[in-house]
């Protein structure tokens, strides 16, 4: 059975390229590149030129780059250590919409004492602007995580806008790019933010390595403990491999991203209008004008997001109702109820999301099957009888 992956805001396939590029760091090339002798010292030019590299892909000086394990190590240090030099009497905002790996830090600084407020969204995911106005008036030192854009619904927020009333409060920005990086472009020189974290394996690098963007002169205190690597920033010897490999991921989505925007916003549509066409009773979550081109959250009203893709999966095609970090919990998808999406659709959202390896053929297989599923469905639904 040949599998059709739409889950690709889960993770992504390494690419061949970016496969090819890491194997001399598994082979000849294998030094500790902390090391005084020549062996292993001749590793960290790899590294170097890596980081120039990222750096480049979002307009960043190579000093401000972070190499991490993952895009929740980068949003904890952001958020975390951001906060601890502010002190308790800090205020923390983020958003209701926000991935677990932003969440779970804000609420763990507010059991700590510090004061944590959700912004919340509108009916389409868009952030309240007027709500983290407010919230940015009252007192105190201030640190910001917002995300770019939702994983679940690929709704993209005004970042240039939210920083710029982050900035004119005087606060502190984070924002969780993990779902922009290779998507959208990326420029640190227009967008103010103080500090930025994206993923590798959601842009075709593997899974294990990711990118902490400290503007110059932000600071944080030091969350891995341990080791002189990264300027003192991050302590461990750096997943040399890996962060060659992230380095070659980033040159093929900026050589690919107009090209892939196109592709991917007309697979988009075209699996959407289908799914919207001959399944009654099912409703886009989002703004479907400010998106990632790549994604598209159904509900299905009447039915369980579960039973569907347990359906889907019998046939080789994977999707998700939501964030993979959340996946096992049988609570509604908390984005969604954010949105005010009604009862009878909350349960049943499914996220297809796409990447170049796409095909129509393979969206035109979707498009057929899943109405039988929903349709199945529903005949066995209480609430349809």
């Amino acid at each position: 059975m040949k599998t059709i992956y739409f889950d690709n805001n889960a993770t992504t396939c390494v690419a061949p390229e970016v496969r090819e590029a890491m194997m001399p760091f598994f082979g000849e090339l294998y030094g500790n590149p902390s090391s005084m002798h020549a062996f292993g010292g001749q590793v960290a030019k790899y590294i170097q030129a890596a980081r120039e590299r990222i750096a480049a892909f979002i307009h960043a000086e190579p000093s401000e780059i972070v190499f991490t394990s993952c895009g929740t190590e980068s949003n904890n240090m952001a958020i975390r250590g951001g906060a601890e030099v502010l002190g308790s009497h800090a205020k923390v905002i983020t958003s209701r919409v926000e991935h677990p790996a932003v969440l779970g830090p804000c609420r763990r600084l507010r059991d700590k004492g510090y004061r944590e407020i959700e912004i919340p969204v509108d009916g389409v995911g868009q952030l309240d602007l007027a709500a983290l106005r407010e919230a940015l008036k009252e007192s105190g030192p201030t640190i910001v995580s917002i995300m770019w854009a939702n994983n679940e619904t690929g709704v993209v927020f005004p970042m240039d806008e939210i920083a710029q009333l982050v900035k004119a409060a005087g606060g502190i920005l984070h924002t969780d790019a993990v779902q922009v990086a290779g998507k959208i472009p990326i420029d640190m020189r227009k967008t103010p933010v103080d500090m930025l974290s994206f993923s590798g394996h959601k842009l075709h690098a593997p899974k294990g390595i990711g990118i902490f963007y400290l503007r110059r002169g932000t600071r944080i205190k030091t969350f891995m403990l341990g080791g002189h690597q990264e300027n003192g920033r991050r302590g461990g010897t750096e997943n040399v491999p890996y962060i060659a490999g992230l380095a070659k991921a980033v040159e093929l989505a900026e050589a690919n991203m107009t090209t892939e925007t196109q592709l991917l916003s007309r697979l988009r549509d075209k699996l959407e209008n289908g799914l919207l066409s001959t399944c009654p009773d099912a409703r886009v979550n989002g703004d479907r004008k400010n998106r990632l081109p790549n994604t598209s959250n159904i509900s299905f009203e009447y039915i369980e997001g579960e039973s569907i893709l347990m359906h889907l999966s019998d046939l080789g095609i994977c999707a998700s109702t939501g964030s993979a970090c959340a996946a096992g919990s049988l609570e509604p998808s908390h984005v969604i109820r954010a949105m005010g999406v009604p009862f009878t659709a909350v349960h049943g959202s499914i996220r297809f999301s796409l990447s170049r390896y796409n095909t129509e053929a393979e969206v035109d297989t979707v498009l057929a099957e899943t109405p039988k599923i929903i349709n199945k469905l529903r005949a066995l639904s209480p609430f349809c009888k």
